[in-house]
C-alpha cells in the first residue's frame, strides 16, 4: 500500500488548525557544535510533546461513524497514546492503550490524563501489540497501528511538508527510524517538493530493525535503550514499502550518542529532547564528517522524557566532559584528614558534591578509611589539576 504526496495534502488540509503548525529555526550552537548547517523542526512542541498528533488525528478522522463509537485500541510505549488519547477525547472516540512494562511514568500518566484507558502488557512493545490485537478481537475495538497503517503514514509526512516549506534549502534530513510512519511519510513529502535532497534514517543500536532488514537479515533486537520510542523489534510493512527505496542511509547510534544528543539539545537549544527526539543530533555527533558543510535537517520529533531520566543524562555528561569527577583516596582514618582535602579540592576551586566515608572496605588497612568525593570542575584539565595536588600532598589516590 503505497502513499501519494496527494495523500499528505490531503491530511494537511484535514487535520489544519487542530494540531500546531511547530517552527523550524536554524541552531548557530548545534551547527558550531557538529560542523553540519543545522536546522532543528521543534515537533516536542506538540500539545502532547511529539510528531505523533498529526497522524493519529488524520487516521481518527477517517473513521466511520460506526467505528467511531466501537473506539479504537492501539500499543505504544506513549508517544502515540497521548496523541490518539488526546485527539480521541476531542473527537468522542473511546481510546484503550496497551503499554509495555517499563514505559517511562511520565508518559503513562499523560496518556491516563487525557482520557485513555491504560493497560500495562507485555515486556515489550512485540507483546503490547499481542495484548491490542487480543482486546480488538474481544471487544470489537478498531485497532490503529503507530506505523503500520496508510492514514498514520499521511498524517506523518505533513511533518515532512512543513519542514521543506520552512526551510526549501536543506540538502538533507536526518529523521530517527521506530516502525516507519515518520520516515517514510516525511520523505514522500520531501522528496515530492525537492527531489534531490538527501534522506537519512536513524536506529538505536539496540533495535535496528529497519537496516538490518534492508541487509536481508533477521533483526537481532532487545535491550533497555534511552531511545525507548524507537524500540520497535519489526519496522512496519507500510512504511518500510515507502521509505526503503527514498533513504540513502541509515545510521545505527549507540546509547551515548543519544544520551548526548539529548544533553546537547538541553544545554546549547535550551530545548527537552527524549532519547528518539534527539536521534537526529545523535548521528551527527556520530557522523561528523558525512553532514560537515551540509544543510541538514533535524526532526525533533518528542521531548516525552521522564524527569528523572533527563537528570541522569545531564549529569552523566557532566562526567563523560570530566566536570564531575570522582577522586578515591585511600588515608589514614584519623582526625582532620577530610577536613585536609577538603581544603586542598577547595583552594583549586573544587566544589564538593558528595563524600562517601568507607571505613569497611577489605582492600584498605583496618585503621585505614577509603574516601570517594565527588568534585565538579571546570573541565578536564581543572580535574587533573586537583588530582595532581592531591598525590603531591601525599594522598593515595585512584583516579
Amino acid at each position: 500500500m503505497q502513499v501519494t504526496f496527494q495523500d499528505i495534502l490531503d491530511a494537511r488540509d484535514r487535520i489544519a488548525g487542530q494540531v500546531d503548525r511547530t517552527p523550524v529555526r536554524h541552531s548557530r550552537k548545534l551547527s558550531e557544535l557538529t560542523g553540519a548547517e543545522v536546522w532543528v523542526k521543534f515537533d516536542n512542541l506538540h500539545y502532547t510533546g511529539s510528531f505523533k498528533e498529526r497522524g493519529a488525528l488524520n487516521r481518527l478522522s477517517l473513521l466511520s461513524p460506526d467505528e467511531r463509537r466501537r473506539g479504537v485500541v492501539a500499543a505504544s510505549a506513549g508517544n502515540h497514546a497521548q496523541a490518539l488519547a488526546y485527539h480521541g477525547a476531542r473527537l468522542g472516540v473511546p481510546v484503550t492503550i496497551v503499554m509495555p512494562e517499563g514505559t517511562p511514568f511520565v508518559k503513562i500518566e499523560g496518556t491516563r490524563r487525557h482520557g485513555a484507558k491504560v493497560v500495562i502488557k507485555g515486556l515489550d512493545f512485540s507483546g503490547s501489540t499481542e495484548e491490542a490485537h487480543r482486546l480488538r478481537d474481544e471487544e470489537g475495538f478498531v485497532f490503529v497501528s503507530a506505523f503500520d497503517d496508510a492514514g498514520i503514514v499521511a498524517g506523518q509526512g505533513v511533518c515532512g511538508l512543513e519542514f521543506m516549506e520552512d526551510a526549501p534549502e536543506l540538502e538533507a534530513l536526518v529523521i530517527p527510524i521506530g516502525g516507519g510512519g515518520l520516515i517514510a511519510g516525511s520523505s514522500v513529502a520531501a522528496k515530492a517538493l525537492k527531489p534531490d535532497v538527501r534522506i537519512f534514517g536513524v536506529e538505536a543500536a539496540m533495535y535496528p530493525s529497519f537496516s538490518m532488514r534492508r541487509q536481508g537479515l533477521k533483526p537481532k533486537c532487545g535491550g533497555q535503550t534511552i531511545a525507548e520510542g524507537i524500540a520497535i523489534k519489526a519496522v512496519g510493512d507500510i512504511p518500510y514499502a515507502i521509505a526503503e527505496p527514498l533513504i540513502e542511509e541509515v545510521l545505527v547510534c549507540e546509547e551515548a550518542d543519544f544520551e548526548r544528543g539529548v544533553a546537547f539539545f538541553a544545554t546549547l537549544e535550551k530545548t527537552v529532547a527524549e532519547g528518539a527526539g534527539a536521534g537526529g543530533l545523535a548521528a551527527l555527533l556520530a557522523h561528523p564528517d558525512k553532514f560537515r558543510g551540509m544543510k541538514v535537517g533535524l526532526v525533533l520529533c518528542g521531548g516525552n522524557i521522564d524527569a528523572r531520566m533527563l537528570a541522569v543524562v545531564l549529569n552523566r555528561e557532566l562526567v563523560r566532559e570530566r566536570r564531575l569527577v570522582m577522586y578515591r583516596i585511600i588515608g589514614d582514618d584519623r582526625p582532620g584528614m577530610m577536613s585536609r582535602m577538603a581544603g586542598i579540592i577547595g583552594e583549586l576551586g573544587g566544589n564538593i558534591i558528595e563524600i562517601v566515608h568507607d571505613r569497611l572496605s577489605l582492600d584498605v588497612p583496618a585503621k585505614g578509611a577509603e574516601f570517594d568525593i565527588l568534585v565538579e570542575t571546570r573541565d578536564g584539565a581543572h580535574a587533573e589539576e586537583i588530582g595532581d595536588s592531591l598525590v603531591e600532598h601525599g594522598y593515595a589516590l585512584r583516579r
